[in-house]
């Protein structure tokens, strides 16, 4: 049987031929430590593709999960359990917490039962996680896994055996999906969503993304085809460059419709759910925040004049000659703290190029609340349109 299967902001509802499952948005653990006075430093997201990040028995970077705030429901087992997982384009496993974990990280979730499960088997493989304040280790099983009713048996699934308290305590989900090309699976896992497609399971070998802006509801994720009503306008489709993450080219790089010189030799960027901010090439940075007008604070964070945020530059990206543009609303964040209100960029730096040597830039949720984006596995391309 096949399916057309979306992942939404609220309760599991059959409609229209659509099954529709939560995505929940939560603070991160970066807002949750900071209420608690407590500062996470800023990590490159881009270690989390480095590539001896998968040497050994399986290890994966979890660097950029800090900011992360959209999850959704998986089960695993018989009968089956449910979690709160990240589904996450920039990794290939699945991992959750489990009763092999004692630490104060885990009991603060839910946790997986594998003596609870008729259908869970051991395979003796082992995986390591590192996170900037300690590490994240695990054993390797195979079980039943349930996505919106789509089932997948003898999944191998990554189960945690031992984390740091900080900042997993502080983390609203229990686990990670990883959306990427098996290529890039730690301990050689075969991903969820190719299971899905070897047991022919899906409508079309594609998924989606709709992120919602601000705080309002409605977020989704749709496997085996899109949802018109979530963009307006073409899907524009670009090639992906490397079949490992979600990577793509960058033709230009413009700020209010100007090329400029970031990308003149053309620069590469990863489409990466898993990460919350934009992030721009580090060479590059202090150019980009002059012509925004930001100015850095103490604290490392470049700051603008919140009554000049409808007056910045708008930023756009020319992918596979298209013209993507990124408004001031999207990558400006105001908050309010002390009864005062304060505007930061909402981008970041990437020190690591890409694998061919081009400037890398990382398309989080910033860009991806602005663009509905299809992931096409069948034709290994990426497609974004204005979203709805």
């Amino acid at each position: 049987m096949k399916f057309l299967i979306v992942v939404l902001l609220g309760a599991v509802v059959v409609a229209e031929g659509l099954v529709r499952v939560p995505l929940t948005k939560h603070k991160s653990m970066r807002e949750a430590l900071r209420e608690k006075g407590v500062d996470m430093p800023y990590q490159d997201p881009a270690i989390k593709y480095t590539a001896d990040e998968f040497a050994g028995s399986g290890s994966m970077y979890i660097n950029n999960y800090a900011d992360s705030t959209y999850y959704g429901a998986i089960s695993i087992g018989t009968p089956p359990q449910s979690f709160q997982v990240l589904f996450d384009t920039g990794s290939s496993n699945l991992w959750v917490d489990s009763a092999l974990c004692n630490t104060q990280a885990c009991s603060v979730h839910t946790k997986f039962y594998p003596q609870r499960s008729s259908t869970y088997s051991h395979n003796g493989k082992t995986v390591y996680i590192p996170y900037g304040a300690g590490s994240l280790y695990g054993v390797f099983g195979y079980d039943t896994v349930s996505v919106a009713g789509i089932v997948v048996p003898h999944q191998e699934i990554g189960l945690s055996t031992s984390e740091p308290t900080q900042p997993f305590a502080s983390a609203k989900f229990d686990g990670i999906l990883g959306l990427a090309y098996p290529r890039i699976s730690s301990g050689g896992e075969t991903p969820v969503f190719d299971n899905m497609m070897s047991d022919h399971l899906l409508q079309s070998d594609m998924f989606a993304f709709y992120l919602s802006r601000g705080g309002a509801q409605g977020s989704e994720l749709t496997l085996g085809g899109v949802d018109n009503r979530r963009y307006q306008g073409s899907v524009y489709w670009t090639p992906v460059t490397s079949e490992s993450y979600w990577q793509i080219g960058i033709q230009a790089f413009q700020i209010n419709g100007r090329s400029t010189g970031v990308c003149s030799r053309g620069c590469q960027s990863i489409v990466d759910t898993g990460t919350s901010v934009l992030t721009a090439p580090g060479q590059y940075l202090g150019e980009i925040m002059q012509s925004i007008g930001a100015q850095r604070s103490q604290n490392g964070q470049y700051m603008v004049d919140c009554s000049s945020v409808n007056n910045l530059p708008t930023l756009s990206f020319v992918i596979s000659g298209v013209a993507l543009p990124l408004p001031p609303s999207a990558y400006i964040v105001q908050n309010y703290q002390n009864g005062r209100q304060y505007c930061s960029v909402n981008i970041g730096p990437t020190y690591l190029p890409s694998q061919s040597g081009q400037p890398l830039w990382i398309f989080g949720d910033v860009f991806l609340r602005e663009y509905y984006s299809v992931y096409d596995r069948a034709n290994n391309r990426v497609g974004f349109a204005t979203a709805a």
